[in-house]
């Protein structure tokens, strides 16, 4: 996926799975929350919105949903993140964005888990974050169209 280690620890995945069925049974207002986290940011993020964010929230939930199902092929996970870095580069967004959505995941995790956000579950969703963003950075380039 990178030129980092080609799978994830199975530790990682397993926390980032058992963390991720937590969120799933509240997975609207975990995305109301996530762009809530986002604009408070970064409020010029907004206007890239164009659409529902209902809708785009929906969008959001089975996107991450597909990567943490995805964990065990890193590989298969490439060109589906690839097609998508490179539609949101088309909607403005920048390789600096990456960081701010990352900080905004992470604050809505811990946010909606609370104590079960622990340092060890915030490493292993930092570590997946870090893969599925570098792969869309690397793919929103324009060199990489």
């Amino acid at each position: 996926m990178t030129q980092k280690e080609p799978t994830v620890n199975p530790e990682t995945i397993q926390r980032v799975r058992q963390s991720w069925a937590q969120v799933t049974p509240i997975a609207s207002q975990a995305a109301e929350l996530f762009y809530a986290n986002l604009f408070a940011a970064d409020p010029t993020l907004r206007p890239l919105f164009r659409s529902d964010l209902t809708a785009q929230g929906h969008k959001l939930i089975q996107m991450l949903d597909a990567a943490v199902n995805g964990l065990d092929d890193l590989e298969a996970l490439v060109p589906p993140l690839q097609a998508l870095a490179r539609r949101h580069s088309g909607y403005g967004v920048l390789p600096a964005h990456y960081a701010t959505v990352g900080a905004a995941l992470l604050l809505t995790l811990e946010q909606g888990l609370g104590p079960a956000f622990t340092q060890p579950v915030r490493a292993a969703w930092t570590e997946v974050y870090g893969r599925v963003a570098d792969v869309m950075i690397a793919a929103g380039q324009p060199s990489a169209a």
